[in-house]
């Protein structure tokens, strides 16, 4: 039985899609116990036989973000936005990096854009609000710097927002 090339390529896709799923849950595997180097080379690996799969490289970038490889990410990330623009989560860890090496507008930006793409997303509700403390930190902050007469009303929101910043950069 001869299939029409649509029924083909589907039944391509799924036949793929095990190969896939085992590639991630051996990478997930390997990362769990603490073989971090192999877990990177095989989602690599994985993605040299697939470039283009979402998953392969959202978790590549996710593992590179874990490893504090930053260029490595912000350039995973910032391509994962570029190619599937519909997509908040790629933003949402983009924000991340941003906020980690202090690029606060650059973070709003791209939680911003998260929201705007899935407004109940609730991790990048939550990093906004994280994002928006520091902005209001910074912002209180030149604000004392701009002023001719010290005010305790400013010195005390700068006291209370600092205290509260403090306790979000606390692990989890």
């Amino acid at each position: 039985m001869r299939l029409p090339f649509p029924a083909l390529a589907l039944l391509a896709i799924l036949l793929a899609m095990p190969a896939r799923a085992d590639d991630l849950a051996g990478a997930q595997r390997l990362w769990l116990a603490g073989q971090k180097t192999q877990a990177v080379q095989q989602v690599e690996q994985a993605l040299a036989r697939t470039p283009d799969d979402l998953q392969l490289r959202f978790a590549l970038g996710v593992m590179r973000m874990e490893l504090g490889d930053r260029a490595q990410a912000l350039a995973l990330f910032t391509r994962l936005t570029q190619d599937f623009p519909d997509l908040a989560d790629p933003y949402n860890n983009l924000a991340v990096l941003h906020a980690a090496a202090g690029e606060l507008d650059e973070a709003k930006a791209a939680l911003d854009q998260a929201l705007r793409l899935q407004p109940g997303h609730a991790q990048a509700q939550e990093n906004l609000g994280d994002v928006l403390t520091r902005l209001a930190l910074r912002a209180y902050q030149r604000a004392q710097k701009a002023a001719l007469v010290p005010s305790d009303a400013l010195a005390a929101k700068i006291s209370r927002t600092l205290a509260l910043t403090t306790d979000l950069n606390k692990p989890r």
